[in-house]
């Protein structure tokens, strides 16, 4: 009996499954490093702005004064956001892996069935191989035997 066709679509299909999850996680956690580089951006624009603000104070221009104000005011706007949607992220990126995980162990459980299925096929195909050559052997015995009879009762015939 081969590994049935039911399986071996199964197998495909979890395949298939797992490599959409992974591909997901993978987006997942690509968007969760994008949003934390964005996040130390936000800080490092921050510290521009006040250097901004820190050299207009000294060089007395109020228009550059009021950009650095305005620069640390977005920094710091851009920065909250950020606060918030990172942990939602890191959420659905751990949820992600979950499945990802999930459906991975639900393909090596098919694989197994079906190494399994194939491993019992090979011993049944060496038992009937064995058997094929006990049958073989146990006939030329048989053959052997009833030629050395028919022998023995000719000589004896004689």
């Amino acid at each position: 009996m081969a590994v049935s066709r039911g399986l071996g679509r199964l197998l495909k299909v979890r395949l298939l499954e797992e490599e959409q999850c992974r591909i997901a996680l993978e987006t997942a956690v690509g968007h969760l490093h994008r949003l934390e580089h964005a996040r130390a951006f936000a800080g490092e624009r921050e510290r521009r702005g006040r250097q901004i603000i820190h050299q207009a104070i000294q060089a007395g221009e109020l228009p550059d004064r009021i950009a650095g104000i305005e620069e640390e005011r977005a920094a710091l706007r851009q920065a909250a956001m950020l606060e918030a949607a990172i942990p939602q992220s890191r959420e659905f990126v751990h949820t992600l892996r979950e499945t990802y995980l999930s459906a991975r162990i639900e393909r090596r459980q098919v694989e197994t069935l079906i190494n399994e299925a194939k491993a019992a096929e090979a011993l049944d195909a060496d038992r009937r191989g064995q058997q094929a050559l006990d049958d073989m052997y146990g006939s030329r015995r048989q053959v052997a035997e009833a030629a050395r009879k028919r022998a023995s009762e000719k000589l004896e015939g004689k």
